[in-house]
């Protein structure tokens, strides 16, 4: 028994012996001089230690400091930069007894942090940052002679050295006061862990922090790898991880990943992202990969081989789900606040595109721009032709319920163009092929302008249906309603495919020239077509117009008026015209036209009328001469109606046209060539004049 407690009470002695002599012969306090006159050296801040520096020796052989602050420079509304109520500093024994205070990590638990910035854009950081200059240089050029002793220091102190392993920061506190940006931004639960930290050593960090700012919750945390070079003057990072996390009413992004191998300054870094969670209404899961290039100056930042790849899902979408890909480089020059971005390829399910655009950050930020596309199909994009099938089929089903309330109409809007005011942008679209509103179009070149409030196409050209159209148009967003003009010229346009594709009606044949000219204001719905201004120039050749027949019409009628037997023929509905043109003028919702003419080997037509498209409502006459015979037109001959007019009414709905022979003006015309043959035989025989003036008022008066 004796032997055993000799072997367990020696080493326990021995503990408590040292235990007993750090307490007697090492006094912590000693250590105060050395920390602020290091602090002061290494951050140019002045340290302030409250109360004594005591002995811990749980969960480690340590010093515990009191309330611990570092002093914001002058000219900083805050008095501190950081402070801490207690400090827990883990030590070496064994240094000790060689005059070296080798600190094993520093405990820092609820500290606060202020992070301040001026209107003048000074920091309260410039101070360790200035510091850490002067320390180099000093270094450089020192001497062989010993540096002085500060007064502050005791020759016992002046013999200790430094060394510090680590750092733990818990349960702290961030303010970060920008007052050049006006912005606030507090972080808590802020965490920080180096380990092993020494300069040109790699050094492990951990830290996390969580930030609520008015209804934005964040969450950050990561790990990195950091490498300092003496006096702090150059450093790398590697292993660089961070997670975070974003909510608010609105939006909730559960992951955010960021990760780099390594990152140095002009080197070649490779990146990897990724984003996933809910926003602005969609889900979102995207992923990607870059190359990322940062000069020492931190001047320039290049992105090269940037690859995202996206799922999105969600109501809003045009299509849902939607593929996005895309391939490009990006490189932004911060000194001249100059953004430039090469699109090698972007994808958006089916429609890709590819070009550059160039972006000035200013106060107007300055926009240039260049896009292609080899096809764009608008429809299939937008789900056109399927929400066109599906109003067609709940239109079906809601005839069956005739008790189904119809919805209150909304009120119609004016759109905030203020956007208009706030840029300057400038560019060119190409697209190869491109389909909207089932319109086909090829060779597509357009040029945009926005600048000042206005909008502008400066240019647009493509060919369509074996035809070319060309257009400018300007809006001007500075007054509310906005105001437009548009110039339109179309040229050897093939009618009938274009109005089968974009209005499924083929009632019109022909090679079409069309010039538009038109301005207006206001650009609701009901604004547009109410005061919609200006003229449309229609001009036809070798065409038709399908679903009525005049010459069969005329000759029917004219049968049945006569008494005479009507012939059934096979005639397609259809009247052939070698040419037709007509200046239609608009004006608040009313089209009118006074000069239509048409023209066939049989027939020859003028026409004059209006048309409301906003009640989508027709009133038209259209009157027809007759300048050939009705031989080889599928009936006989009529000649008693050659060089009569012919009036035709086209009356009622747009949807489903009237068509009315007017034939009181056809007998009125007959009878009046009759009468003046008649008064011809007669008043040849008659010599005297005042007889055959009051002859001819008689005869003639019958028919007026």
């Amino acid at each position: 028994m004796k032997k055993l407690f000799l072997f367990l009470g020696v080493p326990l002695f021995a503990i408590v012996a040292a235990f007993l002599a750090l307490i007697l012969l090492i006094n912590p306090n000693q250590f105060k001089p050395l920390i602020v006159e290091q602090a002061k050296t290494h951050t140019g801040l002045d340290l302030v230690i409250e109360g004594d520096i005591s002995w811990q020796f749980f969960p480690a052989i340590g010093f515990e400091l009191g309330r611990t602050e570092l002093r914001n420079p002058q000219g900083f509304e805050s008095q501190n930069l950081f402070k801490v109520e207690k400090v827990g500093i883990e030590v070496s024994v064994q240094p000790l007894l060689s005059q070296t205070l080798e600190i094993g990590n520093v405990v820092l638990d609820g500290a606060e942090f202020n992070l301040e910035t001026l209107k003048d854009g000074r920091t309260n950081l410039d101070a360790l940052t200035q510091a850490q200059s002067a320390q180099t240089e000093e270094t450089a050029t020192e001497t062989s002679e010993a540096a002085p002793t500060p007064e502050s220091s005791s020759s016992e102190t002046s013999e200790w050295t430094l060394q510090l392993a680590g750092i733990s920061v818990s349960n702290a506190a961030v303010e970060i006061n920008d007052k050049q940006a006006g912005s606030l931004t507090k972080l808590y639960d802020v965490s920080l862990n180096l380990s092993e930290f020494a300069i040109e050593t790699w050094t492990k960090a951990t830290f996390a922090a969580k930030a609520e700012i008015n209804e934005q919750n964040i969450s950050a945390s990561g790990d990195l790898e950091f490498l300092l070079s003496q006096g702090f003057a150059d450093y790398a990072l590697r292993n660089i991880n961070l997670n975070a996390s974003y909510k608010d009413p609105s939006n909730d992004i559960e992951s955010i990943k960021l990760a780099l191998d390594t990152f140095e300054f002009d080197k070649v870094n490779a990146v990897t992202f990724g984003v996933k969670g809910q926003a602005a209404g969609l889900d979102v899961d995207m992923n990607g990969t870059t190359s990322l290039m940062v000069d020492k100056a931190v001047s320039l930042v290049k992105l090269t081989k940037l690859t995202l790849d996206a799922d999105l899902q969600g109501e809003t979408l045009p299509q849902s789900p939607m593929k996005i890909a895309m391939n490009s480089d990006l490189e932004f020059d911060i000194t001249k606040n100059h953004l430039k971005f090469i699109l090698e390829r972007l994808a958006a399910n089916a429609i890709e595109l590819d070009g550059n655009a160039e972006v000035t950050l200013a106060d107007i930020p300055k926009v240039r721009f260049a896009l292609h596309s080899p096809n764009i199909d608008l429809d299939e994009f937008l789900g056109l032709s399927q929400s066109t099938e599906e109003t067609g089929a709940a239109e079906g089903e809601g005839t069956k319920n005739t008790s189904s309330a119809k919805a209150e109409p909304q009120p119609e809007v004016e759109p905030d163009l203020s956007a208009l005011k706030i840029v300057d942008v400038k560019g060119e679209i190409s697209i190869d092929k491109f389909k909207a509103n089932n319109a086909k179009l090829q060779n597509v070149k357009a040029a945009f302008l926005v600048k000042d409030g206005i909008a502008e196409l400066t240019s647009f050209t493509s060919n369509l249906y074996q035809g070319s159209i060309s257009a400018t148009a300007k809006l001007d967003g500075r007054k509310t309603p906005a105001t437009y003009t548009a110039v339109k010229n179309i040229q050897g346009v093939k009618v009938q495919p274009m109005l089968i594709d974009v209005a499924q009606n083929d009632m019109l044949e022909g090679t079409g020239n069309i010039q538009v000219n038109v301005k207006g204001s206001s650009l609701t719905p009901t604004g547009i077509m109410e005061n919609l201004a200006g003229t449309i120039g229609i001009k036809f050749e070798d065409g038709a117009v399908n679903g009525i027949n005049v010459a069969k019409l005329i000759r029917e009628n004219y049968a049945k008026f006569k008494g005479d037997k009507v012939e059934a023929t096979a005639e397609a509905e259809k009247t052939d015209f070698s040419a037709m043109e007509a200046t239609l003028k608009l004006n608040k919702g009313i089209v009118t036209t006074d000069n239509l003419t048409m023209q066939s080997p049989l027939l020859r037509i003028r026409g004059n009328g209006s048309a409301n498209y906003l009640k989508e409502t027709v009133d038209f006459t259209v009157s027809t001469s007759f300048v050939g015979s009705l031989e080889g037109q599928g009936g006989k001959d009529i000649d008693e109606l050659k060089d009569v007019t012919i009036p035709v009414n086209i009356s009622g709905s747009w949807a489903d046209p009237k068509f009315k022979l007017v034939f009181d003006d056809v007998l009125k015309q007959k009878a009046q060539k009759e009468l003046d043959r008649g008064v011809e035989k007669i008043t040849d025989k008659i010599k005297d004049e005042k007889t055959k003036k009051a002859v001819d008022g008689l005869l003639k008066g019958l028919f007026n």
